[in-house]
């Protein structure tokens, strides 16, 4: 496992991505699924900074572990900010191809971006904060 812990700020994404670029590289991944799993972390930095605030002022962190396995790589992305309740996670989300910008959910397009491009998505939320588990297995 491979533990990545970063302040809760927007500027600090990019080391997450240049992180999961080495380990997926060394996965055997494709570049097409190192994309999306690049864009599916970031959306769920992001939401760990807009909506984790655990209102610590600026001391507030993101943790990021990184488990690869032989199957895959399962990514945790975990903030200590008031619990998130997402009633659709595990729903299942369409393909984003043909789909019009004005067709897109209101709201909640982190999540539904991150079930798009990644195999499996959860999350999970107590009053400690929340977990968004990201699963990606290697295509052969």
């Amino acid at each position: 496992m491979i533990r990545l812990q970063i302040p809760s700020n927007a500027d600090y994404i990019d080391i997450v991505r240049v992180c999961l670029y080495g380990i997926a590289s060394k996965l055997n991944f494709s570049y097409e699924d190192i994309e999306d799993m690049k864009v599916a972390v970031s959306e769920a930095c992001t939401n760990a900074v807009l909506h984790g605030s655990s209102g610590k002022g600026d001391g507030s962190l993101i943790d990021v572990t990184f488990q690869p396995s032989e199957a895959g790589i399962t990514i945790v992305v975990k903030n200590d900010g008031p619990p998130f309740e997402h009633s659709e996670i595990g729903s299942g989300s369409p393909p984003l191809q043909g789909i019009e910008i004005s067709e897109l959910p209101v709201g909640g397009l982190g999540i539904y971006l991150m079930e798009a491009l990644m195999d499996e998505v959860s999350v999970q939320s107590s009053d400690n904060g929340t977990e968004v588990i990201l699963t990606k297995y290697v295509s052969e």
